[in-house]
């Protein structure tokens, strides 16, 4: 594993960096200094010390998962464009780009915006924007960002983002969204999804660039051989458009899609060419029980590296104790978070601010004072809620990262 050696001041410059596309100084500096030197006076702190709630990051497994994710997807002949939507943090972004992926996804158009800011280049918008504001702050962010391409899925947005780049006095970078089935987004793929392309390719301000296809109904499937078969079958027609675009003669460099679940089988389908990846970075209770190839019961290629550090704050009544991580730290969704290290027990954090530990037949008793560590249910809401990451090695604080992105939604 080629592995960069990162100093704590190279991780603390690269959680921010100027529009300009060079390190600056953290753009917290100058949003508030109890905050930044709040920060500042963590870094180097053991992690015991640290105020719970705290999400934190075990540095040594997130670039693991890294390296085993641009790894495999190296060596089956595809990219990664990992999709930041789920870590939000720009200097998570920079790790994955020094380590090979070949640009991120973003979800919103404000998220790109928060990536552009802090130094990020190659950016690709995965879905649409249809309200003319929307439209036009697109187009004034691929203004100043060449690498920035928009996603589209009907003839009518395709013109909309035509005079909008007309308008802006720009050539933007487009990106045909084709529905894997779920019909959630994207147009119907074969004739339609062609004729779309074509129009990009005749409008005189759009640039046709490829088209993704995201079949997030393939990513949770228990059981990697059904998994797999599921996500060839549901690709195959995505696959077929592609070829239809490609023997029309169009433009088509770009052929993305797929995700965590299917980073290790999306290299199958025809002329696909990078994967849209984002909780292999920190995995999560949902993804730990679909199972992988080499095991059925536990999805273990990738490392969960993202933890909620809780404080037990009750412990007075039989059976149970109560934490300080509820629901506002940890989300509700399901599955629950999963205590490290711990068996007969389980988690819940339908309260606001508390969470509940339950015990069956447990490996031991916490007392009120007592902390513990937990695998997030879901990963990507868990960290909009937060507003920092804490990077760990060696069970102390080598940086403090700002989730920039949080909040970003539009």
């Amino acid at each position: 594993m080629n592995r960069v050696k990162h100093s704590r001041r190279h991780f603390l410059r690269n959680s921010v960096a100027a529009s300009a596309g060079v390190w600056a100084v953290p753009t917290a500096l100058t949003a508030g200094a109890t905050a930044d030197n709040d920060n500042y006076l963590e870094v180097g702190l053991p992690k015991s010390s640290l105020l719970t709630p705290a999400l934190c990051v075990d540095l040594d497994k997130l670039e693991a998962n890294i390296d085993t994710m641009q790894n495999t997807v190296s060596r089956n002949g595809i990219g990664v464009r990992p999709h930041t939507k789920t870590h939000k943090c720009p200097a998570i972004a920079h790790l994955q780009m020094e380590r090979g992926a070949v640009g991120i996804c973003t979800a919103k158009l404000t998220e790109a915006e928060v990536m552009f800011e802090h130094g990020l280049r190659q950016i690709l918008l995965t879905t649409v924007n249809v309200s003319a504001a929307k439209i036009r702050r697109a187009m004034q962010l691929r203004k100043q960002c060449d690498g920035f391409i928009q996603a589209v899925d009907t003839e009518g947005n395709a013109r909309e983002l035509n005079d909008a780049a007309r308008e802006a006095g720009i050539i933007a970078d487009v990106t045909v969204d084709v529905d894997p089935g779920g019909h959630r987004s994207g147009i119907t793929p074969g004739e339609p999804a062609l004729t779309l392309a074509q129009l990009v390719d005749r409008l005189s301000n759009l640039r046709l660039r490829g088209m993704l296809c995201y079949d997030g109904g393939s990513q949770h499937v228990s059981g990697f051989s059904a998994r797999r078969t599921q996500a060839i079958e549901r690709m195959s027609p995505a696959a077929e458009t592609f070829s239809m675009m490609q023997q029309s003669g169009l433009n088509v460099e770009i052929f993305s899609g797929g995700g965590t679940g299917t980073y290790n089988i999306d290299h199958a389908t025809p002329g696909f060419t990078d994967i849209q990846s984002g909780s292999y970075v920190f995995m999560d209770a949902s993804y730990l029980g679909i199972g992988g190839q080499d095991n059925d019961e536990v999805y273990s290629d990738f490392k969960p590296s993202l933890t909620i550090l809780t404080t037990v704050v009750n412990a007075q009544y039989e059976g149970r104790a109560t934490t300080d991580a509820g629901a506002k730290s940890c989300t509700i969704n399901r599955p629950w978070s999963i205590i490290i290290g711990e068996t007969g027990m389980s988690y819940t954090s339908g309260s606001d601010e508390y969470g509940s530990i339950r015990y069956e037949n447990p490996s031991r008793v916490y007392q009120s004072g007592d902390r513990l560590e937990l695998i997030t249910s879901h990963c990507d809401p868990v960290v909009n809620l937060y507003d920092k990451i804490y990077a760990i090695r060696n069970d102390s604080v080598e940086a403090v990262w700002p989730v920039a992105g949080r909040g970003k939604n539009q």
